[in-house]
């Protein structure tokens, strides 16, 4: 059993917050993947809204103990050897459903065995077992370097803070607000004139409103480009904020673009279409503004796709003048402006 070897590795990840249409949300993570085989291993669970136990938003002691658990250097926190592998996204609580697996040690290898759904202290393996992902033998030293490296300030950073950068003070706030209801912070201001360069660096994206003008933008451009800080720049495409947070939340992904769910996606009159890398349950949601500047939004499709390139008809009333898409996965946001 699990006689080749596997290649273990980690990569930054996000789980995409969001203000939906319906008036809920989510709210954002970041964490670290594992990539097995040069794959995150969560594309092989097509429809789970879930984060690795690396998450890189909860306290350093509670990231360590989770690093050094996976090295097994302390006793699996589950019966039979199970250790978390993918978890509820907005708390810890094992009720809402996690994905475990055997994790051990075999000489200088560690193997990742029996791969389940779990919702209490014990794993039913025939009737919730993954029984096509793994076993997953890997070599101990190129597994625990990985690990290690979280330990010596290897992690990612996870800027989670946004410059808003606009004239209309009354959508800046409500975009504000919106953001910090999803664990994104967000400031305000006119220009980044005279603000301190290490302050600067705690943001990961700087958000222009539509009313910012060249000549502001290349300012605040210039600020972060002095206190050599590489940010994320992004023009709002129009004044509603779920659309606005889209764009943010794409801003803010860390994830390499080759690891993303979403790659592509491109709307006209007749149609979206859409790329993704893996099995996946997607939404797309359309958003528009009427004669009066008053947003509308509808959401057009919900619905698992195959890895590839997909057409979605949409409805010509919900992306009548001037109108946007949204295209939501877990992990993976992507807007766009409809073509007419």
């Amino acid at each position: 059993m699990c006689a080749e070897y596997a290649t273990f590795g980690l990569a930054p990840a996000m789980r995409a917050g969001g203000v939906l249409h319906d008036g809920g949300f989510q709210v954002h993570r970041d964490f670290v993947d594992f990539i097995v085989d040069g794959r995150p291993l969560l594309f092989q669970l097509s429809d789970l809204d879930a984060v690795s136990p690396l998450a890189s938003d909860v306290p350093p002691a509670i990231f360590t103990a989770q690093v050094r658990s996976l090295l097994l250097e302390s006793p699996a926190p589950l019966p039979g050897g199970r250790y978390v592998v993918y978890g509820c996204p907005e708390c810890e609580d094992l009720a809402c459903g996690a994905v475990t697996a055997v994790i051990r040690g075999d000489g200088e290898d560690v193997i990742w065995r029996d791969f389940a759904w779990q919702t209490d202290d014990h794993a039913d393996l025939e009737l919730n077992g993954y029984h096509g992902i793994g076993p997953f033998r890997f070599r101990g030293a190129e597994y625990r370097t990985a690990l290690s490296a979280l330990l010596n300030g290897s992690a990612p950073d996870a800027r989670r803070r946004v410059l808003l950068i606009g004239a209309r003070v009354a959508v800046l706030a409500k975009l504000a607000a919106a953001l910090r209801t999803i664990g994104v912070g967000a400031d305000i201001a006119h220009d980044a004139d005279g603000v301190p360069a290490e302050e600067l660096r705690g943001y990961g994206a700087v958000a222009f409103g539509h009313a910012a003008g060249e000549r502001e933008r290349a300012a605040v451009r210039r600020a972060f480009d002095r206190a050599g800080v590489p940010v994320a720049h992004v023009d709002g495409l129009a004044p509603i904020v779920p659309l606005l947070v889209a764009q943010i939340e794409y801003a803010l992904d860390r994830s390499p673009a080759g690891r993303r769910r979403l790659t592509g996606l491109t709307a006209t009159d007749d149609g979206a279409d859409i790329e993704v890398t893996s099995t996946c349950r997607v939404t797309l949601t359309a958003y528009r503004l009427d004669r009066l500047s008053r947003p509308h939004a509808r959401e057009i499709f919900d619905g698992v796709l195959d890895a590839g390139r997909h057409r979605v008809v949409l409805d010509a009333k919900a992306v009548r003048g001037r109108s946007f898409v949204v295209a939501r996965t877990t992990g993976s946001v992507l807007v766009t402006a409809v073509n007419h």
